[in-house]
């Protein structure tokens, strides 16, 4: 019908599956970009309300450009919460309408509270990475 014919697909090949692998989320690759930032800079910090602004802007700014760096097809939302140990409660929630096949959220509570390690006592900081491949 009017001379237009479908373009044929052709099977994928074994190095475009290994690619499109490499580019996949990776929720563990994401944790520990996470992880390693929390870790390297709030760790031995004592909660300070003055600071905490400038804390969640730089937590935001490293995990991005950490994320950045690996040159995967996505587009990143990071979000930083810092929040003084006190005994408050706290909740939280996402919501997420999108292809779950290929896209991803990580939401990480740092300090993990059954950490071996010593654990910041003074705060928490929930960092969630919403990436939405393009």
């Amino acid at each position: 019908r009017g001379g237009r014919s479908r373009p044929l697909r052709r099977p994928l090949m074994v190095d475009e599956l290994h690619s499109s692998e490499e580019s996949a989320w990776s929720g563990d690759d994401v944790e520990k970009i996470v992880l390693e930032t929390l870790d390297g800079y709030l760790k031995e910090l004592p909660y300070q309300e003055e600071m905490v602004p400038h804390w969640i802007n730089y937590i935001c700014e490293m995990v991005m450009s950490k994320l950045n760096s690996q040159k995967k097809p996505f587009k990143y939302v990071v979000t930083c919460m810092i929040m003084q140990r006190n005994g408050a409660g706290i909740h939280s929630a996402t919501s997420c309408y999108w292809d779950a096949g290929n896209d991803g959220v990580l939401t990480y509570v740092w300090p993990r509270e059954k950490s071996k390690d010593v654990t910041n006592k003074s705060m928490w900081c929930i960092v969630t990475v919403f990436g939405l491949e393009f």
